[in-house]
């Protein structure tokens, strides 16, 4: 519906003839004006719009500001242009129904329209009282604010506004994001409270009740909008679970092409594969503190190679997964290379990933070491927290290993660079590593003997089971070296079993193995935790000894006092003396003291049965 009095009006004599009014219907021309001629055109979007200055310029600054102007040319019929108006022709004849006061409904599709016409045509209260942008104020903060939903529908309409740097003018945008991120740690709240209050939630409102019924309405917004929505719930306090399932859906419903493509403004170059970048470097960069799913994870990596993210977004996608490496599974791990001449699989994102995990091992128990005043039972349970995540690690790269040495594009340095990556206390046993290498050997036939030698010196032959050894012996991929090793190792064990001194310890460790146990393999973090031990021990013992001393010297100085005071009877004071201080070995000489003695005694006892049988002899 448009707003047109009288569309037979024409000026021949204008200088410039403009556009055909458009036919609007009699019902609007013939209730407010219809005797009276249109006295004013205005173009927006290439439609006119005859109208009539009084109801304008009542509530329209802009209008009011340009009448004032065409006052001054000679023009019978005023004509005037609004480029790049908000909401485009539409908005404009609701704000003209506003001014010649016919009434309309404001609604949530059209509300920003309205809001921003009305600020470009300064639809202020210094020209009217409730004016129209008045109204779509009110309209926002009383009814689209209060609703997670319908504002959410507001932020959508402000991306389909053009141009759309107006909406941020008016700070639309910002009150939707904030609006979004309290409503819902207010259904947050709400959900928590309901649940205390009542068991099972009931079927009708089962989908209502799950705390992240929202996230299906955020997944309509531009990648822009929703990464202001996620950063606002991360201040106001909303659950890190509902912030990573919203991510996740979003990456999933995003990443698979453009959303609504012929509606929607494209990103950057406006190109598919631009948005995904973008998509997905925002996700990343918007991940909580606490753990992601790996799979998650691992796909956005896998779509971040393809799509040539960053380097920092795949260096964090990275570094989070090495946080948490100890609970992949081989199938992630198995990362495909797209490009053609090279190995299957990704072997130098795998590498990365293990150098941040033993960089995060290696800082932990850096941190240890600073903070020594833990209990020995925490500083047991972080070590053996670490050792046991790398054991997991050492088994899991051993089985990596395996699966990629037949590759025959697989170069042997980088095979050996994951080989040579792990430490030694990694592996309880080396049966996983020695398959490995004997299938790299096996798909590479044609490494010469000194390669062969380079790659086995990791195997440590007295880690190999009692079935590895055998297949050592017979394995004729290997160096001749490693089966001489293997056989000497051998040779001892079978010594050690039956002089008895390890075989013990032998059976001792293939019970563990058996068992699944990994605590066989000693780590200097373990080496590193008992010394201190001992050193706090013997700190301890240290600080008993000087207790003593220093009583010790105080009853010394007490007899010094005594002996001054009655000096008559020093020989006595002086004889205790001696003899208490005889009596402390770290003053005395100590056993070789008490040893004299008694061979003295004993000397002159000898001394007195000789002296006693001559006198016994003279008798008779």
């Amino acid at each position: 519906m448009g707003i047109i009095s009288d569309s037979s009006q024409s000026n021949s004599s204008s200088s410039s003839t403009p556009p055909a009014p458009s036919i609007f219907s009699s019902s609007f021309a013939t209730r407010i004006f219809s005797d009276v001629e249109g006295d004013i055109t205005i173009v927006v979007d290439g439609e006119s719009f005859l109208l009539h200055k009084f109801p304008l310029v009542a509530r329209c600054g802009k209008i009011r500001k340009m009448v004032a102007k065409m006052k001054e040319s000679s023009s019978n019929l005023p004509y005037t242009e609004l480029r790049d108006f908000p909401g485009g022709s539409k908005t404009f004849e609701l704000a003209m129904k506003f001014c010649y006061g016919i009434n309309f409904e404001i609604t949530i599709s059209n509300v920003v329209a309205l809001r921003c016409g009305a600020g470009y045509l300064e639809m202020t209260e210094d020209f009217k009282e409730e004016n129209l942008i008045a109204r779509t104020e009110t309209y926002l903060e009383q009814v689209a604010f209060r609703s997670l939903e319908k504002s959410v529908e507001v932020l959508c309409s402000c991306e389909t506004l053009n141009p759309q740097d107006i909406a941020e003018t008016a700070h639309i945008p910002e009150r939707c994001v904030e609006a979004i991120a309290v409503n819902a740690c207010r259904e947050q709240l709400v959900l928590g409270l309901s649940r205390l209050n009542r068991g099972n939630e009931s079927g009708e409102n089962k989908q209502r009740d799950c705390p992240e019924w929202w996230i299906e309405d955020l997944s309509a917004l531009r990648i822009d909008y929703y990464a202001r929505v996620v950063s606002a719930m991360a201040r106001t306090g909303l659950r890190s679970e509902s912030i990573i399932t919203s991510l996740m859906h979003y990456a999933q419903e995003s990443l698979k092409g453009i959303r609504n493509c012929k509606e929607r403004t494209k990103l950057d170059s406006g190109t598919i594969e631009n948005e995904q970048r973008n998509v997905l470097e925002a996700i990343v960069s918007l991940f909580p503190n606490d753990k992601v799913p790996l799979s998650f994870l691992f796909g956005m990596l896998r779509v971040g190679s393809t799509i040539d993210v960053a380097i920092s977004c795949k260096l964090e996608l990275e570094r989070r997964i090495a946080q948490q490496l100890e609970t992949v599974s081989l199938d992630d791990l198995l990362i495909p290379v797209l490009r053609e001449g090279d190995s299957m699989y990704d072997v130098d994102t795998v590498h990365r990933i293990l150098v941040c995990f033993l960089k995060k091992i290696e800082d932990e128990v850096e941190y240890d070491e600073e903070h020594e005043c833990y209990e020995n039972e925490t500083e047991n349970l972080t070590g053996s927290t670490c050792h046991s995540s790398l054991l997991k690690v050492g088994r899991i790269m051993d089985a990596y290993l395996t699966e990629i040495a037949p590759d025959p594009c697989l170069s042997l340095h980088k095979f050996m660079s994951l080989v040579e990556i792990l430490p030694d206390y990694a592996r309880v046993m080396d049966d996983g590593l020695y398959r490995a290498i004997d299938m790299f050997l096996k798909g590479h036939p044609s490494l010469n003997e000194q390669e062969c030698k380079s790659l086995c010196k990791f195997i440590d032959t007295r880690k190999l089971s009692q079935e590895a050894c055998n297949h050592v012996a017979q394995n004729d991929r290997l160096p001749v070296q490693m089966v001489v090793r293997v056989l000497y190792s051998e040779q001892l064990r079978m010594k050690n079993v039956m002089s008895g001194d390890s075989g013990e310890g032998i059976l001792l460790s293939s019970q563990k193995l058996s068992s699944g146990n990994p605590s066989g393999a000693v780590s200097p973090r373990d080496t590193y935790a008992s010394l201190r031990r001992e050193n706090r021990e013997l700190k301890l013992e240290i600080s008993r000894v000087r207790v003593r001393l220093t009583e010790l010297e105080k009853e010394q100085i007490l007899m010094k006092q005594g002996m001054m005071e009655k000096p008559g009877h020093g020989g006595t004071l002086l004889t205790s003396l001696s003899k208490g201080i005889g009596r402390i070995s770290i003053f005395g000489g100590g056993p070789t003291e008490d040893k004299r003695r008694k061979a003295n005694r004993k000397s002159r006892s000898r001394l007195e049965r000789k002296t006693g049988r001559s006198r016994t002899e003279s008798m008779f």
